[in-house]
């Protein structure tokens, strides 16, 4: 049994294989993207081309030991996974294996041919039904709930065009195979059970997308001011190794303000996915004090497992958040690494001999990435209360070298509307995170700037403005300090370069592992860079009249300015009202100062 579905036996035979690339002849009634099952130890693999009677089939698994005239077995169901209660805490690979029961049944590495449940069918969940019997129910519309975990309630909701009468509804335990309620249509009884499948290539429906109005809040502090992505959202994040992708995309599981993460390892190294397995059941949620598992899941694909695999996974990880998006929460899907499923894609198309496009790449790359990143969106799910959930899309991108003009990197940008650049100069300077803020850029800013103005301050986007104007400024004056020397600067320009540095160390720069810097509320972000900007403001007028910028650089307001990112969130307030106060005295001060 595969994906819920009885084989049917037929004569087709493997008759060439390339690779992950196998040709068979003479399978029954094929379609494109039907699953099959291969050889003696049924390889799982799915059609990808049809030439009369010739289905070229994707493996998922090792083609070793494969060879001409094994058996070819076709399931008549396209790639699907299976949705229900259970998902959230669990590990899977790009099919939807769970990677822990694996383990149990054939060790460290995985046995070829098995096949295990995605869900565990012998847990019991206990049902609470929301409706009664005789209640009319439409497709999309919650029956019932369940708790998946202390942390996420899971809805169980009646399936796509499925409308009619309720009926045997009872409150109870059951397993994710068993049915908790049936419908009565107008042609027949459909059952309803806890889970369901869907196909992984297939996007989920909506009524309609939403504008992105309101922005996905991480507490990291570069992202949320300079370059903010909506719920609902999509944002690319290159950058060469060693630059800190996976923190970023942790410290986004971590403390986006979504309910549900989604975290899919593609192609990753071994050694470096290992570490995520292990760090991330460890890690506790900040703001229930729970393990962060509870909801999440992973779906892990590393470098030396197969190719088409790896190429599954996007797809597998994206239909499970759109399920919980249905359910009406904000979903988070981090996907590391975009680059490696693109590799995928090439080798697969390499093996079907297909005209090659750019760098090597399948000439149909740029569609199938917009095809990704379109699945993301905030949206007015299908339901009959128009129920609105939102999946965020953040995808790391490798580019060889950190060249973000490779077409990865450039299909990426021409779809989504983030664009977090990883330097890896400022990474070997130790400034975490190491997002460049002169070639990053957010067009989601603009469409948020109600929520701002309501939610935080209605000088917000200026104040964010006149950030990144004299971060530019600075880059500017860098090139004639390099020629003539600091020193060489007119006071103004010295007192631009003081302020720009106090922007970079004192707020762009944030520690992951300190426990109060490692997330910083919006509320708090706003106190920092309007007293940031303020210091700057009256330096400015200070050395118009004659102070000179070194005798600001000394002042006791500058130093406590460097200390409120260490502060915890309730004492903020009043220590910035402290350094606001103790600036107009020093300032005052130094004008005495200078005109006497």
């Amino acid at each position: 049994m595969v994906n819920g579905m009885k084989n049917s036996i037929s004569d087709a035979i493997i008759s060439r294989i390339s690779g992950s690339v196998v040709v068979a002849t003479g399978i029954e009634n094929a379609q494109m993207f039907d699953v099959v099952r291969i050889g003696e130890l049924g390889l799982l693999g799915e059609i990808i081309r049809l030439e009369g009677n010739k289905s070229t089939i994707q493996v998922y698994e090792d083609t070793t030991g494969l060879r001409p005239g094994e058996k070819v077995i076709n399931t008549k169901r396209p790639l699907s996974i299976q949705l229900g209660p259970g998902l959230l805490t669990s590990i899977y690979d790009g099919i939807q294996r769970p990677l822990n029961i694996l383990r149990e049944k054939s060790g460290d590495f995985i046995s070829r041919g098995i096949f295990i449940p995605a869900l565990d069918e012998n847990k019991k969940w206990e049902f609470i039904p929301t409706k009664k019997n005789g209640d009319s129910v439409s497709q999309g519309e919650i029956i019932g709930e369940v708790q998946e975990t202390p942390l996420i309630m899971h809805k169980i909701m009646v399936p796509f065009g499925v409308s009619g009468q309720l009926s045997d509804i009872k409150e109870g335990k059951y397993t994710v195979n068993e049915n908790v309620a049936k419908v009565k249509t107008n042609s027949n009884i459909v059952d309803i059970g806890l889970s369901n499948w869907w196909m992984v290539r297939v996007p989920r429906p909506v009524l309609n997308k939403l504008p992105p109005v309101s922005p996905l809040l991480t507490g990291q502090r570069v992202l949320d001011t300079f370059f903010p992505v909506a719920k609902g959202g999509t944002a690319a994040i290159p950058g060469p190794f060693g630059s800190g992708k996976t923190v970023t995309q942790q410290q986004l599981a971590k403390w986006a303000d979504s309910k549900v993460i989604v975290y899919i390892g593609c192609g990753e190294r071994g050694n470096e996915m290992t570490e995520i397995l292990t760090t991330f059941p460890q890690l506790e949620d900040p703001k229930s004090k729970r393990p962060l598992m509870e909801r999440t899941i992973l779906v892990a694909n590393t470098s030396n497992m197969p190719v088409a695999a790896r190429e599954a996974s996007i797809y597998t990880g994206i239909t499970m958040g759109e399920y919980y998006r249905d359910m009406g929460y904000d979903v988070a899907l981090m996907a590391d690494s975009t680059s490696r499923w693109a590799e995928a894609l090439r080798e697969i198309s390499g093996r079907l001999e297909e005209m090659p496009g750019e760098e090597g790449y399948p000439a149909y790359l740029g569609r199938r990435l917009a095809e990704f990143y379109e699945r993301g969106g905030k949206s007015v799910v299908v339901s009959p209360e128009q129920r609105v959930g939102s999946l965020t899309l953040v995808g790391a991108v490798s580019p060889p070298g950190g060249d973000f003009s490779e077409p990865v990197s450039q299909n990426t940008l021409r779809v989504t509307r983030v664009f977090w650049a990883l330097d890896a100069n400022l990474a070997s300077r130790r400034h975490f995170p190491s997002i460049n803020w002169l070639t990053s850029y957010s067009l989601y800013a603009d469409d948020m700037f109600d929520w701002y103005k309501n939610n935080v301050s209605p000088d917000w986007i200026p104040l964010r403005q006149e950030a990144l104007e004299i971060l530019q400024r600075e880059s500017e004056l860098q090139e004639i300090v390099q020629l003539i020397g600091y020193d060489a600067l007119p006071e103004p320009e010295k007192g631009i370069l003081d302020t720009a540095r106090s922007i970079r160390e004192d707020y762009l720069q944030q520690s992951a592992y300190d426990e109060v810097d490692t997330y910083t509320s919006i509320k708090k972000q706003y106190l920092m860079l309007s007293t940031i900007l303020e210091f700057g403001r009256m330096e400015s007028d200070a050395i118009k009249k004659g102070v000179l910028s070194s005798k600001v650089g000394t002042l006791d307001a500058r130093k406590l300015i460097s200390k409120i990112k260490w502060t915890k969130e309730e004492e903020v307030e009043q220590l910035v009202n402290e350094i606001k106060i103790n600036m107009a005295k020093q300032f005052d001060n130094l004008l005495v100062e200078v005109n006497s």
